[in-house]
């Protein structure tokens, strides 16, 4: 069956063809380690999930490198400000490295509660530096870089159109969130490619222009080629890296060998929390633990991620994630109660079933269309007669879906709950009356340690 994806390089659906017969390639941006990851982050880790996923149900190998970026993103994307990282080390009085395990470590764990597969490359900037001086010596070496006293940057107008992706009106572009910071710079949207360090810089490199360190995009060019190639199949990300470190990264890539590095460019939307953006100031930053805090699975914000399409902005309330994890709850039912039935299926039931399973690959095979595809899940979620067959299909769905579908829900197993855990939940409910929200807590905490996760509903408590 035919496979479509949106291609913002070309700013059309087109038809998915490989380069290699034997493996998909894709690259994928991934967190800068310096801070937790945001669910807005995690909804772009969900849309490049569903995209292996189908890739393999398609029946393609896959090849997937995602880099972790632990130095050279600056605050500002104008080459300004300091290092991420080495902000949030001075902030949390700890050293970059313990920064970057830390937040490292936090994203891995977001990704294993949501059911996210890690891709089959992890590469980290810092384990990079030899692949990215090569790469800076090779753009000079063709004329597409030149030396300042503070930088090594890229000469933008070398190029013969940029920027591709964002279509961005550069000679026209009033100074903003790209300013002319190096007097020395030949044109205002030159981007540093390695940055002269100061005596104190805490996180530097030697290199032919001294101590130094990497800027941002050169690190994707870098590894991007190293583990892929010249040329790959897919890069992804979020929409916000379109009109800077993607168009860069395709900048580096043409000075270099005169190729775009990938054939489809896929980026994920936003995310709104209640109609707005995600903001500290507003304190609506969520992460995947706030989202546990509440007693729900985190695999209930991934069933709502598929309530909208990828390339549109999705609006997060809690009220959509209590009914997304009621939703949740009953296809995991659904599940269980088909795989103990035993109802015959005529060979009607088994062409609808056959029917909706095709147009299930149909809507997947769309450019991702997961709200579409659920609509096919739900068919068969709710199919009338029980059955075992019915529960494979299910389960097949979920290959794509990764919403472990067969996983058993605590409401099925009740009576197996310890006593310890129920006199807990007791000793609870009676803080919770008295307004103790401290002993509350500490007690929600002690059950999750336990192993069992409390959410409080209108109903009351409720264990899973």
């Amino acid at each position: 069956m035919d496979l479509y994806f949106y291609n913002n390089l070309t700013k059309s659906k087109e038809l998915f063809n490989t380069i290699s017969s034997e493996e998909v390639r894709i690259y994928s941006c991934g967190p800068t380690v310096y801070k937790n990851a945001s669910i807005g982050n995690m909804r772009t880790n969900i849309f490049q999930d569903i995209l292996r996923r189908v890739l393999r149900y398609n029946g393609y190998k896959i090849k997937h490198a995602m880099n972790i970026t632990d130095v050279g993103h600056l605050v500002s994307d104008g080459d300004e400000g300091e290092d991420k990282m080495l902000k949030s080390a001075r902030e949390e009085q700890k050293t970059p490295l313990q920064i970057a395990e830390y937040y490292t470590n936090l994203f891995f764990d977001d990704l294993k509660e949501l059911n996210i597969e890690t891709p089959e490359i992890v590469c980290k900037a810092t384990d990079h530096i030899k692949e990215m001086l090569e790469y800076v010596e090779k753009l000079l070496e063709n004329g597409y870089a030149y030396e300042t006293s503070t930088a090594i940057y890229f000469d933008i107008s070398k190029l013969d159109k940029y920027p591709i992706l964002s279509n961005l009106d550069i000679e026209n572009q009033k100074a903003g969130a790209r300013v002319e910071v190096d007097k020395e710079k030949r044109n205002p949207q030159d981007f540093a490619l390695w940055i002269k360090a100061p005596e104190n810089h805490l996180m530097k490199w030697n290199s032919p222009w001294g101590a130094s360190y990497p800027g941002w995009h050169i690190e994707c060019s870098a590894m991007g080629q190293k583990y892929l190639g010249e040329q790959f199949d897919i890069h992804t990300g979020g929409i916000d890296l379109i009109p800077t470190h993607h168009e860069n990264e395709i900048a580096q890539s043409k000075g270099r060998c005169g190729k775009i590095p990938a054939n489809y460019w896929m980026h994920g939307e936003y995310l709104l929390i209640n109609g707005g953006k995600m903001s500290k100031s507003l304190g609506n930053v969520y992460l995947v633990k706030d989202i546990k805090e509440k007693g729900y699975d985190p695999i209930a914000y991934k069933l709502f991620s598929y309530s909208c399409h990828y390339r549109n902005k999705l609006n997060f309330t809690w009220e959509a994630i209590e009914a997304s994890s009621k939703s949740l709850e009953r296809l995991r039912s659904s599940y269980q109660t088909n795989l103990k039935g035993e109802d015959s299926l005529t060979d009607s039931d088994k062409e609808k079933l056959k029917q909706i399973e095709e147009n299930f690959h149909k809507a997947i095979n769309d450019d991702l269309n997961m709200p579409l595809a659920m609509s096919f899940v739900w068919e068969v979620a709710r199919f009338e007669k029980k059955s075992q067959e019915v529960a494979k299909l299910l389960l097949k769905f979920d290959s794509v879906l990764g919403i472990k579908i067969d996983k058993i829900e605590a409401s099925n197993v009740s009576e197996n709950i310890p006593q310890e855990i129920l006199d807990l939940l007791e000793q609870r409910k009676i803080a919770r009356d008295n307004k103790d929200w401290a002993k509350s807590d500490e007690l929600r905490d002690l059950i999750k340690e336990k192993g069992y996760i409390v959410k409080d509903t209108k109903e009351g408590q409720k264990l899973s």
